[in-house]
């Protein structure tokens, strides 16, 4: 491509006035050689490792935004799936090795780390459920830490059981921090078909096949995107919106992608992927919620968002795949309510609900994302709409994703309010009729025939 003026003019616009950033650069790590039969040693040789890969992440990454002026929102780390790394242990204190990498996050200075996790879609093993049982009290005593279980698969069904497991840990970790608006929900995900190089959270983590060290960066834009289609002549039809949207994807993937690699050649580590997810914020301006409105639709949510969503995530796909050769990750547009000024504006005329945030997920990631309940919902329900999410994963081959916060002592109307990246949300009603039957004859779901493809 050549540099000219109006390129760096366009770059700088898009910086200054459409916040166009690096949502996240996340340095991914693996723990499997930190296995060990005593858990004080385990503990020990994760905070060393840690805090060796990951002590230059922040110094480093503030230098390249200087020298580039790109601003980088987040630094954040993942590891190896830690009900793994502590099924080694003759006795584990999975509690104690989340403190020990909240420690470890906090004195590298990154803002989350994950991959207090379990990948339980076709049984979990003795570790995983005690990663599991433990999961509430972990979120309650740190600041930093991120959890994640993976339920279901395209290959081997959903586990109903693990369902139901996770509907009692969201509540329980809703009530452990009632005191903070049930934060600990917010920082717990449950998935089908969990992407194991997704530098996103609450779901990152370091999987099998990922090497010893790698640098994965989450890319933005949702404000350059709705300001590219307002730019647009009102008559404009929907092929050209959806070929601007590719023009702009394949400039902000560009742009990603430098800052990735040249963290990565700074810290000595691989470069990863890109991910390719259009992640909001609380800030005016910079909303997915926005874009259909520039799209002509008056309210996320109006009939038309679903098809309106598939044609955005489609065309950022297809400019970013074209800007590089590492595409990974979740790569799908995120809808979290909470995070997103358009989305909570959405619920609060009464355009959108639940029900039409799971629609949307058959054509993005993470559909019920930082959604707000009442905190008197039945488990059964949670396990339910977890299993819904789950569903459509599992039968259309992708990732799906839940986080739901059932709100302690709020009601439909209430608001929560967390600050920062995590915003606030509005309590929204779930249906009233029981699942409790359904949801409480466990066992597994079969994967769909289409699993059997080799």
């Amino acid at each position: 491509m050549v540099i000219n003026e109006n390129f760096i003019l366009e770059t700088i616009n898009m910086v200054k006035l459409n916040k166009l950033d690096i949502r996240t650069v996340t340095l991914a790590i693996s723990l499997r050689d930190c296995m060990h039969p005593d858990v004080d040693v385990v503990c020990e040789k994760i905070y060393k490792k840690i805090t060796k890969y990951a002590k230059n992440l922040v110094e480093f990454a503030e230098e390249i935004e200087n020298d580039y002026s790109i601003p980088i929102i987040n630094k954040r780390i993942s590891v190896t799936p830690i009900s793994i790394v502590g099924e080694a242990c003759e006795s584990p204190d999975y509690v104690k090795i989340a403190k020990t990498l909240d420690q470890a996050a906090k004195d590298v200075g990154v803002n989350f780390i994950g991959g207090f996790s379990a990948l339980v879609e076709k049984g979990m093993t003795k570790g995983d459920a005690l990663l599991m049982e433990s999961i509430p009290e972990a979120l309650a005593q740190t600041e930093r830490l991120c959890s994640s279980v993976n339920l279901a698969t395209s290959k081997a069904g959903i586990n109903m059981d693990a369902v139901l497991k996770m509907a009692e840990v969201i509540k329980k970790s809703a009530e452990l921090t009632k005191d903070r608006d049930s934060i600990g929900a917010a920082k717990l995900v449950c998935f089908c078909n969990s992407a194991s190089d997704n530098p996103f959270m609450a779901g990152a983590y370091c999987g099998f096949g990922e090497p010893e060290c790698a640098l994965n960066v989450g890319v933005s834009g949702p404000g350059v995107v709705r300001a590219a289609i307002e730019k647009l002549p009102k008559g404009a039809d929907l092929s050209v919106v959806a070929n601007t949207i590719k023009e702009i994807a394949f400039k902000i993937t560009s742009t990603g992608e430098l800052i990735g690699r040249k963290l990565a050649d700074r810290l000595n580590v691989p470069f990863g992927v890109v991910d390719l997810s259009l992640a909001p914020t609380p800030e005016a301006g910079d909303s997915v919620a926005g874009i259909f409105q520039a799209m002509g639709l008056e309210f996320a949510g109006a009939h038309g968002t679903t098809v309106a969503l598939a044609m955005l995530n489609d065309a950022v796909k297809k400019g970013g795949i074209m800007a590089s050769s590492h595409v990974g990750g979740l790569s799908g547009a995120f809808i979290p309510v909470s995070e997103d000024a358009g989305m909570i504006d959405s619920v609060n005329v009464g355009c959108l609900n639940i029900d039409k945030l799971e629609a949307m997920t058959c054509v993005c990631s993470v559909g019920i994302d930082m959604v707000a309940v009442a905190g008197d919902t039945p488990v059964s329900t949670i396990a339910g709409i977890i299993a819904d999410e789950m569903a459509i994963g599992m039968i259309n081959k992708k990732t799906t994703a839940v986080r739901l916060i059932p709100a302690i002592g709020k009601k439909v109307g209430d608001k929560i309010f967390f600050g920062g990246l995590l915003g606030e949300a509005p309590v929204m009603a779930v249906n009233k009729f029981s699942s409790e039957t359904f949801v409480n004859r466990g066992g597994r779901i079969p994967a769909p025939i289409h699993s059997l493809n080799n």
